[in-house]
């Protein structure tokens, strides 16, 4: 048979075969459904009719976008800050940047920036399309900023378009990048992206940059200092030297370090070169033109403000905000003049050898108007020549007793009763015995008071021991009323829960976290408008052409009750009548407060408001090499500097000065409910034998009766209070303290000893 012939053979025997079988299937089943579809010819040519697709939008991308103008960020605008009164306050934002040509920009330099930002720099097309994709995706899923740019990207984003993180925007970035990369030099990109950066400090720019930080020009800068100007940029604000917190400094570090070893990974830095290299601390940031005095304080909390609000630095930096703040020149000139007067006249500033204690003495300062939380005086300290962070807004010190109001108020809101069962109120009362330990805690504390004085022998009434600001009583009543309710309370009322907080130790009660003293004003702000949140504000509106700003509005929800609230304030003004507040005392005004001193007398505090303002002056201990907490003991040459001294100094010549010429009201505390009033007397009787004084298993407070050195079990104490050789009289009102009491440095939180004025 032939070759023809076998083939018909073979085509006749396929004709005889049923359907499924010339299909080619063996069981003679038909193929049914999406199974027919599912070949491998269809899925291929999906595949490759979706990549020619894709291929096919992206051509007509690139050819339908074209490198726009350049943006606003491009050609920097000034800002005007103004007064409440619409006055001009200062400019700032003015173009600070100098464009270099790369010559000027020094090898290393250069690289350090390459090393750590792109370092495939030289070789890649303009654009990273995993990181762009990285990117695209954390945009979409709401997973923060698209992330992976290339050097090329950064400045087509600087230069071109803008920080919108659409995805969107990032689509035009990768086309026009792509584009610049075929049509720039790399060095003319590089020259580009190095000059049109923001470092912070006003600085646009390489060589803007190298003067704010180092004061050199740029082809000055030496590799260390290139690193850290690398390492900055990623985030201005939070990692300039001269401002960050230990967590900023701790970041950019790591970024500092990333810059040198990924240059010798590039073979750009010799390894033993590099073992030598250390970090250069930047200069102290220099105010602009016009920022001089509090100006430059004042528009460091507006930006701080804007911030916190969504507006960015950089975006606040490029220029073209008119931003009006709350602030009142009159009342600004008040406080400025107080603070002069009541302590700076006083210091001895320029004689270290004569006056050493008076060099590392910092104030600050906020005012609010209390009707509406508008910041209408602020003080951040001499100037931001000498001190680049403002006091006013600094919370690496603790407030001290000025916080014992927000113990007081938790206890009254929640309704908190003694360790005996009696509801806590101004009248209740308490064993005011210095080193008293506490009862019902897990924590052992039995705190000392101001200089070891036992007070109300030594029962006495909650208004008493705020007057005196009895340790023992508060590290009592913050237990009874459970320290993590108080934790509560203060973030309600404003104050924030930083690093440290000791939110389960009895120490709270004496004011152991941090605190500013914008917060410290909304605390008490809130007392004074019967319980409704404020949150005080500096900025009254800010307008841009290209941008919207909504005031928040300090006035927020009820947090207290009104009986509370004015409660608090009744207690306070009896502060300011009777006890440790007598120094702002005045016929011209109605006034509570409260003061505050913490351990080692680094800190001292005066919180005082009037219907009209909430003011809080604060002085702080700091060593102007170290800017370690040190004591303020010995300010002015005189003795232990307490809130009743310095800062309710400064407090009431400021607010007399502010309220000149207004008519003043007195608060409506029709609300406030003080308590069943004790018994008339509480003295001890010679024929008395009750056995009711506490022991470290008994209740913190004693009915009216007589005390006798007993626990309730008839037994001793085994580690009874310490008496003073001569204690205070017994009268219903303790002793207040004298503004300026013999030094006597305390023991730390937790431990007997921890002030209180």
């Amino acid at each position: 048979m032939g070759r023809a012939e076998a083939r018909r053979a073979q085509q006749q025997r396929g004709a005889r075969k049923a359907p499924g079988e010339r299909a080619g299937k063996s069981t003679g089943k038909k193929r049914s459904g999406i199974r027919r579809f599912l070949n491998w010819k269809t899925i291929l040519g999906t595949f490759l009719g979706g990549i020619l697709l894709l291929v096919l939008g992206a051509v007509i991308l690139y050819f339908s976008v074209d490198p726009p103008d350049p943006n606003k960020n491009a050609t920097l605008q000034s800002n005007t800050y103004k007064y409440a009164d619409g006055s001009i306050m200062a400019r700032t934002g003015t173009m600070n940047r100098e464009i270099l040509p790369i010559e000027k920009i020094p090898e290393d330099v250069r690289t350090a920036f390459i090393a750590i930002e792109n370092k495939s720099f030289y070789k890649d097309s303009g654009v990273d399309l995993i990181g762009v994709a990285r990117g695209l995706f954390n945009t979409a899923t709401g997973r923060g900023k698209a992330g992976g740019s290339t050097i090329t990207q950064q400045y087509v984003k600087n230069y071109y378009l803008t920080q919108d993180q659409s995805a969107t925007r990032k689509l035009r970035e990768l086309v026009i990048s792509v584009k610049v990369d075929q049509r720039m030099k790399k060095n003319e990109i590089l020259a580009g992206y190095l000059n049109t950066n923001f470092y912070g400090r006003n600085a646009y720019g390489i060589q803007a940059a190298a003067q704010a930080y180092y004061g050199v020009d740029a082809e000055k800068l030496t590799l260390e200092q290139a690193a850290y100007l690398a390492a900055v940029i990623q985030a201005p604000s939070q990692y300039d030297w001269a401002t960050a917190g230990p967590n900023g400094k701790r970041l950019v570090m790591i970024r500092f370090n990333a810059v040198l070893d990924n240059m010798v990974e590039m073979g750009k830095l010799d390894q033993a070169k590099r073992a030598t290299l250390k970090f250069q601390e930047p200069i102290k940031p220099k105010p602009q033109p016009g920022m001089d005095g509090q100006k430059g304080y004042l528009v460091q909390a507006a930006k701080a403000e804007l911030g916190r609000q969504g507006i960015k630095d950089a975006d606040i930096t490029a220029g073209g905000w008119t931003i009006t703040l709350n602030i009142d020149k009159k009342k600004q000139g008040a406080l400025e003049k107080a603070v002069q007067d009541e302590l700076e006249s006083k210091l001895e500033r320029k004689n270290v050898q004569e006056r050493p204690q008076d060099q590392s003495v910092q104030a600050g300062a906020t005012s609010v108007d209390a009707k509406t939380g508008a910041i209408v005086a602020m003080y951040g300290g001499v100037g931001l020549t000498e001190k680049a962070e403002s006091n006013a807004l600094r919370t690496d010190y603790q407030p001290g007793s000025t916080f014992k109001p927000v113990v007081l108020a938790t206890a009254l809101e929640t309704g908190a009763k003694t360790q005996d069962g009696r509801p806590i109120t101004p009248n209740a009362l308490y064993d005011g015995t210095s080193k008293r330990p506490v009862v019902g805690s897990a924590t052992a504390f039995a705190p000392q008071n101001q200089d070891n004085i036992n007070y109300g022998d030594p029962m006495l009434t909650v208004q008493e021991a705020t007057n005196s600001s009895v340790n023992s009583v508060y590290a009592q009543m913050i237990v009874d009323a459970k320290p993590e309710k108080v934790k509560q309370t203060a973030l309600s009322l404003g104050m924030t829960d930083r690093d440290g907080w000791p939110a389960d130790r009895p120490a709270m009660s004496l004011g152991t976290m941090s605190a500013n003293t914008v917060e410290m004003a909304g605390v008490y702000a809130t007392f004074g408008s019967h319980g409704k949140k404020v949150t005080p504000t500096i900025v009254k509106k800010a307008e841009h052409a290209d941008a919207e700003f909504k005031a928040v509005n300090p006035i927020g929800s009820q947090v207290l009750t009104t009986k509370t609230a004015d409660t608090v304030t009744k207690v306070l003004t009896g502060v300011v009548e009777d006890g440790s507040g007598k120094a702002v005392r005045s016929s011209a005004y109605d006034a509570a407060g409260k003061t505050g001193t913490t351990e080692s007398n680094v800190a001292a505090w005066f919180t005082g408001y009037t219907p009209e303002l909430v003011t809080v002056v604060a002085m702080f201990g700091e060593d102007p090499n170290s800017h370690s907490q040190v004591t303020l003991t010995g300010t002015a040459g005189k003795g232990r500097a307490g809130g009743s001294s310095f800062p309710a100094q400064i407090w009431q010549a400021y607010t007399l000065a502010a309220l000149k010429g207004q008519s003043t009201g007195q608060f409506d505390l029709s609300d406030a409910e003080m308590g069943t009033p004790p018994a008339p007397t509480r003295s001890p009787s010679p024929s008395s034998t009750a056995t009711l004084t506490p022991s470290p298993t008994t209740s913190s407070t004693r009915p009216t009766g007589t005390p006798d050195p007993t626990g309730s079990s008839g037994k001793p104490d085994p580690t009874p209070p310490t008496k003073n050789p001569t204690p205070p009289t017994k009268n219903p009102t303790p002793p207040t303290k004298d503004p300026t009491p013999p030094t006597k440095d305390p023991t730390p939180p937790d431990r007997p000893g921890f002030p209180h004025l």
